[in-house]
């Protein structure tokens, strides 16, 4: 019974959670600039297409639990390595202006 539970509710959640974080690492692989995964010293645009475009193709219509964790680790590796070294490159991220001394509610100095 607990089985059966854990066979209709929890890994069909699983599953959909592994298919939208490649969906959207998908995207954020697809708008960033191809001369960024260059500079980032990172695979190329292509290649990171492919490799989440198949990995959204596996989560989608195969659901084949050993190909779904290869895709779900080029999914973490995309999102933990590749996508802050674009960003940093492309000048996106980081912070918004102000000092280093500054907290989100002002400055940690007392306002000096």
């Amino acid at each position: 019974m607990l089985m059966e539970g854990f066979d209709r509710g929890v890994i069909p959640f699983l599953g959909l959670v592994m298919l939208v974080l490649a969906v959207v690492a998908f995207v954020f692989a697809l708008v960033a600039r191809e001369d960024a995964y260059r500079a980032a010293d990172k695979q190329s645009k292509t290649f990171w297409l492919v490799i989440l475009g198949v990995t959204v193709a596996v989560d989608f219509f195969l659901g084949m639990l050993f190909l779904q964790i290869a895709g779900l680790v080029a999914t973490i590796v995309f999102f933990v390595d590749v996508r802050p070294a674009l960003k940093q490159v492309s000048g996106g991220g980081g912070r918004r202006g102000g000092s280093s001394s500054d907290g989100p509610y002002g400055p940690y100095n007392g306002g000096r």
